[in-house]
C-alpha cells in the first residue's frame, strides 16, 4: 500500500531545504521571518542540556536578523542562534520539524503532528465515522 503521509511531508520537506539554502546561499533574510519548530526530543537533534531542560517536547526558532553559520546538509542543518545573549549551535534534523512558517510571505507548513494531535484526530475521526454509520429513523417516520 502507498504511504501518501510520508511522500507528502518528504516533499514538504523539500520546500523548507530549498528556502534554507537560498538563505545560506544569499545570506540574507531581510523580507522574511522563519519559524521553525522542531521535536527536542529527535535523536538527531543536537541542542544544549539547558536549552532542552527549558523546552522538553519542542522549541520555535526565528531566522530573520542574527543568526550565524547557517549550513544546510541533506538530513539537518546548523545555525547559530542567541539565547539570553548566549550565542548557540544547533544541528536540528529535518527528521525533527514539525512546523515551519513565514509569516511575512503568509506562507506555512506543518510537516508532523504531536502524539496527543494524532489522538486527537484519530478520535474526531472515529465519532464522525460512527455517525455517519447511523441512519436516524424519525426523519422517515410517519405522523
Amino acid at each position: 500500500m502507498i504511504n501518501y503521509d510520508i511522500i507528502l511531508n518528504k516533499n514538504l520537506l523539500n520546500v523548507l531545504k530549498e528556502v534554507l539554502i537560498q538563505i545560506q546561499n544569499n545570506k540574507s533574510t531581510k523580507h522574511n521571518q522563519l519559524y521553525i519548530t522542531f521535536n527536542t526530543q529527535d535523536k538527531n537533534i543536537i541542542i544544549p542540556k539547558w536549552l532542552l531542560a527549558k523546552y522538553p517536547r519542542n522549541i520555535t526558532i526565528v531566522l530573520q536578523h542574527e543568526f550565524y553559520n547557517l549550513k544546510v546538509s541533506k538530513e539537518y542543518f546548523n545555525v547559530t542562534l542567541s539565547f539570553d545573549d548566549i550565542k548557540t549551535d544547533l544541528k536540528i534534523s529535518f527528521s525533527s520539524i514539525i512546523s515551519f512558517a513565514d509569516p511575512t510571505a503568509d506562507f506555512g507548513l506543518i510537516l508532523q503532528k504531536d502524539n496527543k494531535q494524532k489522538k486527537i484526530n484519530k478520535n474526531l475521526e472515529n465519532k464522525k465515522m460512527k455517525k455517519d454509520n447511523v441512519i436516524n429513523f424519525s426523519n422517515y417516520k410517519k405522523n
